[in-house]
């Protein structure tokens, strides 16, 4: 419910400023807007079935609206072919007030005000979080300092192993930590990972259709971690550490005889292990305390690590004033389109899957995730306003890009398109639109069911 709570406010949001750039833009310019919905008031794309609205009301020559069909929503501007398909208006003579009788450059205007507000949103919600939260990062060479990564299910697919450093993304050194899952390094041409194992150097190739494998939240957290010092931050309840009193603090020395340095070594030794009893050693100050306790019907020792690398020990917290922050939302949120297009031209080339990469209403909706996170929600929704943007851009009739798509040709050929052309033009791309939606739809689910 928190997950659908988020989605349905962003997705909301998102749409209003939306619709509200050609809003504005029309009436910059004079023309009727006859309708203003959030959601659609039929059962898109089907405009005259289950024509009604949850709520709406009328204030001059617009009727502002919320729909039931909660896919979209919609300006109805007059004079204009649009999503409500109402032609019986475009029989009668053009009047001043219609989009039609506007020059092509104000329609071209009016058109891209979507695309407009949508970027200009992402970019005001990028540079608000630079400015409230700065950036947290942990430093490679902390990392490499104190034992390496720890490699997890995705990292060791492609020959990552626990205890390697990262030393190179690319053949370039990299100061962040966090570097080594970003999208842009992921979707890159040829990347490549160079690890420090031993006294070896060691290129590590990323596979070309590897970004498939993050098609959901929780796999960013199955890739690469900081190995990580067995201290004790908490214990289960009903687990052996309740049991023996550890404490806050306690750090695990050995088990089973075997001395440990880092978590994942104490995880892997009792994740092996079949005995009775386990045997474990604590250090808590200067003492050494030692443990033998029955194992019957347990899974673990039973404590929890600190979630989070302390600053004194390679996180480091980074401020932005404001005026440093507006330097830094635009590239953050273009930022976004460049992985996009990475990701269209190595879904054109074939490089990775379309039905991998196409994600719907459920996977957009486990991207925010169980709880309610301000920051984690409207990095979101800035990251879903430009994508809004660049998907409206494209040139398929019925999107923002069509009728762009359409005007320029206007404006440089000095021809309009035929009526019966244009209207049949979006015919098509409202039925490609329809047949990419059930796609998406039956994708989400699929990917939802096969992961259980």
């Amino acid at each position: 419910m928190i997950m659908t709570a988020q989605l349905l406010l962003s997705l909301s949001i998102l749409i209003a400023v939306h619709e509200w750039g050609h809003f504005i833009a029309a009436r910059m310019f004079n023309i009727r807007v006859e309708k203003f919905y959030l959601f659609f008031d039929f059962l898109f794309p089907m405009a005259n079935v289950l024509n009604f609205s949850l709520l709406k009301y009328k204030k001059g020559d617009t009727e502002y609206g919320i729909g039931w069909f909660p896919l979209g929503g919609y300006v109805k501007i007059a004079g204009m072919v649009d999503e409500s398909m109402d032609k019986e208006q475009m029989k009668s003579e053009p009047q001043p007030w219609e989009f039609r009788s506007k020059p092509a450059w104000q329609r071209l205007i009016v058109m891209m005000g979507g695309i407009i507000v949508n970027v200009i949103v992402g970019i005001l919600i990028f540079i608000g979080l630079t400015y409230a939260y700065g950036d947290r990062y942990i430093l490679n060479d902390y990392v490499n300092e104190h034992g390496g990564v720890q490699a997890l299910e995705l990292a060791q697919q492609i020959g990552i192993q626990t205890g390697d450093k990262i030393i190179k993304i690319n053949g370039k050194p990299f100061e962040y930590f966090d570097d080594v899952a970003k999208p842009g390094v992921l979707l890159s041409e040829n990347s490549s990972y160079t690890v420090l194992r031993g006294d070896q150097e060691i290129e590590i190739p990323i596979p070309e259709n590897f970004i498939e494998q993050f098609d959901r939240k929780e796999a960013v957290a199955m890739f690469l971690i900081p190995r990580r010092l067995p201290v004790v931050n908490g214990v289960a309840d009903s687990s052996i550490a309740k049991q023996v009193g550890l404490k806050k603090g306690d750090l695990i020395a050995s088990v089973q005889d075997q001395p440990v340095t880092y978590f994942d070594e104490v995880k892997t030794i009792v994740d092996n292990f079949k005995g009775d009893s386990l045997k474990f050693s604590v250090k808590r100050g200067s003492e050494i305390l030692s443990f033998h306790e029955s194992f019957k019907g347990k899974t673990g020792i039973g404590f929890y690590i600190p979630r989070e690398i302390v600053p004194e020990a390679g996180e480091h917290q980074v401020t932005y004033s404001l005026g440093e922050s507006i330097a830094q939302g635009p590239g953050r949120a273009f930022g976004v389109i460049v992985v996009q297009l990475k990701a269209f031209k190595k879904i054109f080339t074939g490089q990775i899957s379309f039905r991998k990469s196409l994600s719907g209403p459920v996977g957009m909706a486990q991207a925010y995730g169980g709880t309610w996170d301000w920051y984690n929600f409207w990095r979101m929704t800035g990251l879903l306003s430009m994508v809004l943007a660049f998907m409206n851009f494209l040139p398929i009739p019925a999107l923002d890009g069509g009728y762009v798509m359409f005007l320029l040709y206007e404006m440089i050929s000095g021809r309009e398109p035929s009526e019966k052309f244009f209207e049949n033009a979006i015919k098509v791309g409202m039925a490609i639109l329809l047949v990419l939606m059930v796609f998406v739809f039956y994708n989400d689910f699929a990917k939802l069911f096969t992961s259980r």
